[in-house]
């Protein structure tokens, strides 16, 4: 019956055990973090993803230190146990649900202990569904929290103390998304496109949400932006369901320079102080992509030279950069100017899979 540790909680959704995710083999359940130091000089991610159908569980885990990007990528046969939050060695426990959460890591000169609190009852994001021609690409929820971190990061005998002040964000999405093998008949275009914003920001009183889902035209299919006081229970966020964002980018890439959101009646400015690839957590990884199986069990550590990154290869279009942000009055945050722009996008005059031509 694939019983399972899950199955002794009330949390069914169907008539079959907890094992059985449905009958799409693109069902996934994952785990978002990032974190950095106040004034922008540290950044960490993580992400855990639980592939039911594939079974297969993998995770990661980089730092950037002295313009390198430090990866651990672990993956494993998920045995249909959906509830061990363990790959290798990267483990995730959960303190106190929407609230607390603690990340361990150790393995191949990298370790870290990290506990994330969060400043306010999660936000649930709009639910994702887009298809191509017939296909339901993705369809899926993920709910977002920013919060502070305490805990510390060692590479190579290294280690550091989260400096005071330590924030980021941290998500959970769940549903249907590309992953695993490529589908071999797929019935969309040649040339895919996509077109993603994320821009999660931690002021000292608030937090402000915004993403953009667009097509080529620049129309956008899924966009809002959230603004949430310190200490908002579930019903304490206010939406906004027309903001706005003018970008610039990078000469010669793909990736964002300066950034103007609009909510509301009130503007911000993001200043990308430094940069992050997603491919070290999985996102667009020719080998360590998102479900891909590698057996009982594999680890590898991979050391990204961030100044030697070539932006037009396809697998470094996504990004996080690390952002200064100007609100209203000058009031002061971070944050993070996540972006993936792949094929056309006419507002930005992007054509083609990844160039600028």
């Amino acid at each position: 019956m694939g019983l399972s540790r899950a199955d002794d909680y009330p949390i069914h959704q169907t008539p079959e055990p907890i094992a059985f995710a449905g009958t799409d083999r693109n069902f996934y359940d994952r785990y978002f973090f990032n974190g950095y130091a106040p004034d922008g000089s540290s950044f960490f991610a993580v992400a855990l993803g639980i592939y039911p159908h594939l079974d297969v569980a993998d995770a990661h885990f980089c730092v950037v230190r002295d313009g390198v990007q430090h990866c651990l990528h672990a993956s494993r046969k998920l045995g249909m146990e959906r509830m061990e939050l363990s790959c290798g060695p990267i483990r995730i426990e959960v303190l106190e649900p929407l609230q607390s959460l603690r990340v361990i890591v150790d393995g191949e000169g990298i370790a870290a202990e990290l506990t994330f609190t969060g400043r306010a009852f999660p936000i649930a994001e709009p639910r994702f569904t887009w298809r191509v021609g017939p296909r339901t690409v993705m369809d899926y929820t993920r709910l977002t929290q920013n919060g502070h971190y305490s805990g510390w990061i060692e590479v190579d005998g290294v280690r550091e103390t989260l400096a005071k002040g330590s924030m980021g964000t941290r998500d959970r999405s769940w549903g249907v998304r590309p992953i695993g093998a490529a589908d071999p008949q797929f019935a969309g275009k040649a040339v895919p496109q996509f077109f993603w914003q994320w821009t999660p920001i931690n002021f000292a009183q608030r937090s402000v949400f915004f993403h953009l889902n667009a097509h080529a035209d620049g129309a956008p299919w899924n966009t809002r932006a959230v603004i949430v006081p310190d200490g908002a229970g579930a019903d304490g966020a206010a939406e906004f369901h027309a903001p706005a964002m003018a970008t610039q980018l990078a000469e010669g890439t793909r990736w964002p320079s300066a950034g103007a959101l609009t909510i509301g009646g009130e503007a911000f400015r993001l200043t990308p102080l430094s940069r992050f690839q997603m491919r070290g957590l999985g996102y667009t990884s020719p080998k360590w992509g998102h479900g891909l199986d590698h057996g009982p069990l594999e680890v590898e550590r991979e050391d990204i030279d961030l100044a030697a990154i070539d932006p037009a290869r396809p697998d470094n279009l996504h990004v996080q950069m690390l952002a200064r942000v100007e609100g209203p009055g000058g009031e002061a945050g971070m944050g993070v100017f996540e972006q993936l722009a792949i094929g056309d996008y006419a507002p930005l005059g992007l054509k083609g899979l990844a160039g600028r031509d």
